[in-house]
């Protein structure tokens, strides 16, 4: 078991990423700690997020923009991006074992973890390029 130590603004921190579903950034982070009311420095948010993900309460997922964003769900997923908006969501098909299989006979890795990222387009932006 890992030892926490989950002050009251680090509790705050987690609790936002927990019930955000849209998988937010730092910025945003701090944006609803400030819509609910918290006062905190970014430092602590960044902080917080850092020694969140640092225990495995969050992942910080990379997806190729410029700010990480961060996910409480910890069970293996996948993300789709959409590349007119910038949504994220979780994609739970998993990724396919011939493919894995094919991947390490290509490269000769050992793999231990897959993590997939695609992009498209959104319903939403869809109906907007429609009208």
């Amino acid at each position: 078991m890992r030892a926490l130590n989950l002050t009251s603004q680090r509790q705050a921190v987690y609790d936002v990423v927990r019930n955000s579903h849209d998988h937010p950034t730092a910025a945003d982070v701090m944006n609803r700690l400030v819509e609910q009311g918290h006062n905190l420095a970014y430092g602590t948010v960044y902080n917080s997020l850092r020694y969140l993900t640092d225990k495995e309460l969050i992942q910080e997922l990379k997806l190729g923009e410029a700010a990480s964003r961060y996910d409480a769900r910890m069970d293996d997923h996948q993300h789709i991006i959409c590349q007119v908006c910038g949504s994220v969501d979780e994609v739970m098909s998993d990724v396919p074992q011939d493919w894995m299989e094919q991947v390490t006979q290509e490269t000769g890795y050992s793999i231990n973890h897959a993590h997939v990222v695609f992009g498209g387009v959104c319903r939403a932006c869809q109906a907007k390029r429609i009208k």
